[in-house]
């Protein structure tokens, strides 16, 4: 087996020694960042080691095997032998936020949860509504709403404001209530329930409230939308899947809360660091002005360069595995470090520096495999959107405060900045 390259199940009575020596504490996660722009220093470390996976503890005393390096992150991934489903004994959640939303639901199922057969059914059912097709049919809508919000943007006398709030939260909130079919008036309810599920801050008690909260609206939705069905992708879900059979409301729920949550915080945070890199490469920015075709491209560079899934992904492992040479036993965790791997040098020429003029298409800023994005196309669409409007319409874009005052959501679990004062 090439190192890095491939994951096969093993047969061998080799024990993997998943405690290291005695002797050798075993490294923290998640690890701290010393520049908020970069991942932590301690993940590099670990890549260039020539280890494929490094035994990790985590916040509750369990321990984790932990993916640094592009290759393994992708053996991970596209290999049969590892689950995706959080209530398997041993799972691993990268910190007491991650469990709270494990344990969060109410009994309904998550789809990134799942493991096929159920993963591959219902993400088919999902996936007709996703389509390049459908999605490319939006490109008028997001436009139009990107617009709308930039003109109010610069009609401000002020000269200046939060780009998060007036543009990276509200766009995709909108777009997403649109596809959805839920009313305008909510959405700020939405972005402040999602906010509090996602931190890594907030207590267990926290998160559950809020998912509590977030479920009885949703809840309350989809039994409209199941009574009298309209012409969103719920209702259609309701026509099309669940009178026949096909979903249960439960299913269904669980459709909307994940689609809901994914569909408007990820991208909204990629927003305000889009921003932020194009306050910081002014001369990045009018070359993207100059040659909007190169805008498609910085948006694959823009995801590998700062990956917001701040912990990554974490697996299961189902059957021994071996990972670049490292043997994984069957009910070992395994947590992949997304930021880390799209920095890896073996794949990435510079993987350190932002250049908007190359695109990175190799990049695993949605994940890979069965579990990669449903959404994918619509967050590209959104992004391209959203860049191609900032260098348009705002050629002078800065910071209004500078970088040292900014704060990062460090505490996240999606990477971001709370808040972007900018001028023009």
């Amino acid at each position: 087996m090439t190192a890095g390259t491939t994951a096969s199940t093993v047969e061998s009575s080799t024990e993997s020694s998943p405690e290291g020596p005695a002797s050798a504490p075993l490294p923290a996660f998640p690890m701290p960042r010393t520049d908020p722009l970069d991942p932590p220093p301690a993940l590099a470390e670990l890549r260039r080691s020539g280890q494929a996976l490094t035994r990790v503890r985590l916040w509750d005393g369990s321990t984790s095997w932990l993916a640094t390096r592009h290759a393994d992150v992708r053996a991970v991934l596209h290999s049969p032998h590892f689950s995706s489903d959080t209530s398997r004994e041993g799972f691993p959640k990268a910190t007491a936020a991650a469990a709270a939303l494990a344990a969060g639901g109410g009994g309904t199922r998550w789809l990134v949860r799942m493991d096929p057969p159920d993963h591959t059914v219902i993400r088919r059912m999902i996936g007709k509504e996703f389509t390049a097709g459908r999605v490319a049919a939006m490109r008028p809508m997001v436009e139009r709403i990107t617009q709308e919000l930039l003109d109010e943007l610069l009609a401000r006398p002020e000269r200046s404001a939060d780009l998060l709030t007036a543009l990276g939260l509200p766009l995709p909130a909108t777009v997403i209530c649109l596809i959805l079919g839920v009313p305008a008036e909510d959405r700020e309810f939405f972005q402040d329930k999602t906010y509090t599920a996602m931190s890594a801050n907030a207590s267990p008690e926290e998160v559950g409230r809020a998912f509590g909260e977030l479920l009885a609206y949703l809840d309350a939705l989809v039994r409209e939308k199941e009574a009298r069905p309209t012409d969103d992708l719920l209702g259609r879900l309701v026509v099309d899947q669940v009178r026949p059979g096909a979903l249960s409301h439960e299913d269904l729920l669980g459709i909307a809360r994940l689609l809901l949550i994914a569909g408007h915080d990820t991208t909204a945070n990629m927003v305000g660091l889009t921003g932020l890199s194009l306050a910081q490469h002014p001369e990045q920015a009018a070359r993207l002005r100059a040659d909007p075709t190169l805008v498609p491209g910085a948006v694959e560079e823009l995801l590998r360069y700062h990956s917001v899934g701040n912990h990554g992904l974490s697996r299961i492992a189902t059957a021994d595995v071996e990972i670049g040479g490292q043997l994984v036993r069957a009910g070992e965790g395994v947590l992949l470090s997304l930021n880390s791997a799209n920095r890896d040098a073996a794949v990435f020429e510079r993987p350190d520096e932002l250049d908007l003029s190359r695109s990175a298409p190799q990049h695993l800023a949605f994940g890979a495999g069965i579990h990669r994005c449903l959404g994918v196309p619509l967050a590209v669409l959104e992004l391209e959107v959203v860049l191609e409007a900032l260098v348009r319409r705002l050629p002078g874009l800065r910071l209004a405060v500078p970088l040292e005052e900014l704060s990062f959501r460090h505490d996240m679990l999606t990477y971001g900045v709370r808040a972007l004062p900018v001028t023009w």
